[in-house]
Formats: C-alpha cells, sequence, structure tokens
C-alpha cells in the first residue's frame, strides 16, 4: 500500500498518478483523455526527482554491487530478491539519499534485451529500450553494451516546463562516474513552448527514468540489474524505495521466450494523413515563396506530417521495435513508455552528440534518397544525391549551423568526413561527422540546448523556422525531432527522434515523418520523400487491402 509520504510526489488524475502536476486545463484535457482511453488497471508510485525543495548536490550514496554469476536469467531474478530481502531486514545505509545498482552476471544463458521486455508485456510499469548504433560502452569486464531494456521506475524526471539547467541537475545528482551503468534514459519536446495534446500529455515536456529493474544484453553475455533510489527530502524513503522494488519484482517474468521479429498480418481500418496531400502542397509553395522573399533570413525550414493508422487489431509496440532492429543496424532503436501511456518508438539513423568525459562528437545529416535495386542503379543514385544543388544546400546549412554551435564551447572542432554518403538499408543520406573537446563536463547542458532543434529537424534560422512550423503545422509533434537517449554518469549520448511513431493500445499508430525546405524544393517530391521515410512502419501493416480506407484530414 502506498504511504502518505509517497502521495505527496504524486498528483492523483482519474485512475492514473502524474509524475508532474498540470494546470487546470491540462487536468481537464488529461482527465477527458483518459476516460476515453481506459489504459490502467491499477496505480503506480514512484519518485519525480524533478522536485522544488530537493538539494542540488548528489545524493549520498551512490554504489554499485555485483553479485556472483549465475547461468541463467531466472537465477539472476531468485539472487536478486534475496538480496534486496535481506537488506530490507538489515538496511546497510543510514544516508538520507542514495542510488544503489544490484547487478546479477547471467554466464550460460543467451538472451537478447528485446525478448526479455516482451516476456514483461503483462506489467502495467513504465517501460523502456535504448539500442545503441555503435556499441561504445562497456561493463566493469570490458564487454561491449548492445541494448538495455528496463521497467519499473527507480526515479523519473518529468515536468510540463521546458527542460532546464536545473532539471538537468536534478538528473545529474544521482548520476556518478564511479557507476557508469546508472542512467537516466529519456526524450524531450521538439518544441516545449507549443500546445500539448492529449496523447502526448503523460510525456511532460521532458520525461527521463532510471529503470528500477534492468536487462543488459553484452556482447558475450548480460546481466539482470535492480536499482534503488531514495531521497527522504522528496518524500521517498529507502523504505519506500525498497518496498515499491519488492513489488516491481514481484511481478517480474523468469521465464523468457523469444517471440518472432515480425508483424502479423493486419487489417487497416482508417489510415489519416494530416497534412493531405492538397494542404502539403500549400505548405511547402507558402513555405517557399517565405525563403524567396529579399528581407526573409529564412533559408530552411522542416515540415513535417502525421499519419495516424488504425488496424482492426492492437498494434504491439515491441514487434514494430523488433522489426526496426532486423531491418537496420546503422541505427539507434528506442522505446519510452511512461506509466499508463502511449508508447514512443523509433529506429532513427541521426545522432545529436556523444559525449565520454570532455570528447564530444555530433553528426549533419541531410538529403535523402531511395536505395537502387542494383549496385548501378544504386551508384546513380548516389551520384545524383551528391551533385544535387538543392540537397547540397540543406546538407550544407546543417553541417555549418551544427559546427558553429559546438564551436561555442568547445575548444577545437574537427569535421571528418566534410561530405559523404551514408547508405541504409533502404535510403541514403548525405553526411558529416564532427568532433570537439569541451572546455568542461558542464558544457553538456548547454550543448544539449545548444543543438536541439538542429537544422535537420527544425530548419535555418532556427526562430524563424520554428515560427513557421508553429503557423503551418496543426498537430502536436510531441517527442518527435526531439532528443533521446540518455544521461551517464562520465558519458551521455543522444540521437534525434526521428522515424518514430507513437503506438496507443486501441488507437493504432501516429507514424511521423519530415522533410527539408529549401530553395528549389518541389512539394511532390517532398511528398514522396515522406513516404519514404514513413515506409519502415507501412510496411509492417497490409496497406493494399480493401477493406483500408483513406482520410484526408487538413
Amino acid at each position: 500500500m502506498a504511504t502518505a509520504s509517497a502521495h505527496k510526489s504524486l498528483t492523483k488524475c482519474t485512475n492514473t498518478f502524474l509524475l508532474f502536476p498540470l494546470s487546470k486545463k491540462q487536468h481537464s484535457i488529461y482527465t477527458l483523455h483518459f476516460h476515453q482511453r481506459p489504459l490502467c488497471h491499477g496505480c503506480y508510485l514512484s519518485m519525480n526527482g524533478c522536485r522544488k525543495g530537493q538539494s542540488r548536490g548528489p545524493v549520498g550514496t551512490i554504489e554499485t554491487q555485483t553479485l556472483e554469476p549465475v547461468a541463467t536469467t531466472s537465477m539472476a531474478l531468485y539472487s536478486l530478491k534475496m538480496t534486496i530481502s535481506k537488506m530490507k531486514s538489515e538496511p546497510p545505509y543510514r544516508s538520507s539519499s542514495g542510488i544503489v545498482r544490484l547487478q546479477v552476471p547471467i554466464e550460460e544463458e543467451e538472451v537478447e534485451a528485446i525478448d526479455w521486455l516482451h516476456s514483461q508485456n503483462h506489467l502495467l510499469l513504465p517501460r523502456c529500450f535504448f539500442s545503441g548504433r555503435e556499441h561504445n560502452s562497456f561493463d566493469s569486464n570490458g564487454r561491449s553494451l548492445v541494448s538495455v531494456a528496463g521497467v519499473g521506475s527507480a526515479v523519473s524526471f518529468c515536468q510540463p516546463h521546458p527542460f532546464s539547467y536545473w532539471d538537468w541537475i536534478s538528473i545529474r545528482r544521482f548520476l556518478s562516474e564511479s557507476c557508469p551503468l546508472i542512467r537516466a534514459y529519456g526524450a524531450i519536446r521538439f518544441n516545449a513552448k507549443a500546445k500539448v495534446s492529449s496523447e502526448w500529455l503523460p510525456f511532460g515536456s521532458f520525461y527521463f527514468v532510471i529503470p528500477q529493474v534492468e536487462f543488459n544484453e553484452l556482447e558475450g553475455g548480460s546481466m539482470l540489474t535492480t536499482t534503488i533510489a531514495w531521497d527522504n527530502t522528496i518524500s521517498w524513503s529507502w523504505e519506500d524505495a525498497i518496498n515499491a522494488l519488492q513489488e516491481t519484482l514481484s511481478k517480474v517474468s523468469a521465464s523468457i521466450v523469444r517471440f518472432p521479429k515480425q508483424a502479423p498480418p493486419t487489417l487497416i481500418l482508417s489510415s489519416h494523413d494530416i497534412p493531405s496531400k492538397i494542404y502539403w502542397d500549400i505548405a511547402v509553395n507558402r513555405a517557399l515563396e517565405m525563403i524567396k522573399k529579399n528581407n526573409s533570413l529564412l533559408t530552411k525550414v522542416v515540415l513535417a506530417r502525421s499519419t495516424r493508422v488504425v488496424p482492426t487489431t492492437n498494434i504491439d509496440p515491441l514487434t514494430w521495435l523488433a522489426c526496426l532492429t532486423v531491418e537496420s543496424e546503422n541505427a539507434y532503436q528506442f522505446l519510452l513508455q511512461p506509466p499508463n501511456a502511449p508508447a514512443f518508438i523509433g529506429n532513427t539513423p541521426e545522432q545529436l552528440f556523444h559525449r565520454k568525459w570532455l570528447h564530444i562528437t555530433s553528426e549533419a545529416l541531410a538529403g535523402t534518397r531511395a536505395r537502387g535495386v542494383s549496385m548501378a542503379l544504386d551508384r546513380q543514385i548516389e551520384l545524383d544525391l551528391l551533385t544535387s544543388p538543392k540537397d547540397d544546400i540543406e546538407f550544407t546549412i546543417v553541417r555549418d549551423t551544427i559546427r558553429r554551435k559546438l564551436e561555442g564551447v568547445c575548444e577545437k572542432v574537427v569535421i571528418k568526413p566534410k561530405k559523404m554518403i551514408r547508405k541504409l538499408p533502404r535510403i541514403q543520406h548525405l553526411f558529416a561527422q564532427l568532433a570537439g573537446r569541451l572546455r568542461s563536463e558542464e558544457d553538456e547542458f548547454k550543448i544539449l540546448s545548444s543543438l536541439h532543434p538542429s537544422p535537420a529537424v527544425c530548419g535555418f534560422p532556427t526562430e524563424e523556422a520554428q515560427l513557421l512550423i508553429a503557423k503551418t503545422e496543426v498537430f502536436d509533434r510531441g517527442m518527435y525531432a526531439g532528443p533521446v537517449g540518455w544521461f551517464g554518469g562520465g558519458e551521455s549520448e543522444f540521437a534525434v527522434g526521428i522515424r518514430s511513431a507513437l503506438v496507443e493500445k486501441d488507437h493504432g499508430a501516429l507514424i511521423y515523418a519530415g522533410t527539408g525546405i529549401v530553395e528549389g524544393s518541389n512539394p511532390y517530391l517532398e511528398w514522396d520523400e515522406l513516404e519514404l521515410k514513413t515506409s519502415q512502419f507501412t510496411k509492417l501493416l497490409k496497406l493494399d487491402l480493401p477493406l483500408r480506407q483513406k482520410v484526408d484530414c487538413k
């Protein structure tokens, strides 16, 4: 049963506990939304680490304990339960705040993180998944970390206001270089000042979580872990934390079943594009008129489309994600799902930044073409992209803007290569990599707030592009095109949340895509680019079946 102190950390709304306070207007929207969409059959309690009155310094205890290796996942779960039970009866910590990670290496059983997470589908708990494009993080034995899957929330960080320096500090106080695998996974809205639609309300303006229970897939092994976090100053005691963890562990399945990495055949009830093709053409032409004005500073704007598909059966977000993982190895895969909320999933090729100590890298990605059906055609398409004046303008804007922003906080910035082709299974892009050295690790927040939104997903100049997007788009991007990734002690990594979708039980999926508009853009070709980018999702659905009804919306 929840303690009285736990209730102080949460706001009750219908049958759901929110991780942040709402305005009266937001509360009424949220109540209506969840009255119409009964996703919750119980309540979930956890600590929100972004609360007024908390300490700004690091928590009192930060520790990682590695238990004896075991052969299987079920044995690891048993080991963790026994250890937690002993810690409850004999509390080992006297500090008023802390975070402790317990990890059990699994030496014989081979399990993928996404299979473990799928085996927990019965849980009505927050969950997350993250797989980096390059496996450059390592455990204490030097094995690279492939994927992380998590359920529950040891501590979450979520507020309706824009992500601030103090919110970053609130996360950092639970992290330490001595415990590099304690990480906060999450995302930030594309535009925190834009009106929030009902489907995005549970995510707040930003949402990060340090999971209670994690499965870490390593090269040559795996680990099952638990994390306990407490802070008396925000009314979440050691007793609250360990009781909540035991409750979660009692529901975690020890039986792991490999599920098929393919979506079942599905009939589509409806598909809605916002904007429709007609209104898209109008929007692109208006943007081109703005760009061509003599007194206009605008040189590029990224316009997006939202497509809601509603099938006859519910979409399993993990099945979709698994299909995307199979398709593209050179991309980040992610899933974020707050308690009693839709799942935000994606398969993005674009890195926002990666920081290891003071070294930082970022990327410029722009221009899109399909892959050729033969090597000769693929090469021809590649040359067309490399020599396209329109795509070169778009790419140069992105690359040079990122360079200038990095130069603001780095001692030196190197661009290598300056322009090349990055090939993915279905598409190819113009690409450049940028690297620099931060003057201080405190500059991490500056990098994040400076690089986002990048001209690759917003435009240039940023303010002018955001104004035009706000006037043009009639849907909420939410976390689409925002930063998605993790903060850790001494290291952090964020991708750009493109090639993504919001999957909602009983309401299908919202699939997002955008395209850069510069002088020389053609509305018809840009629409084709949207179709190409969303095809990684739509190919999982049988869109050509007679039952499908296409509905165009402004």
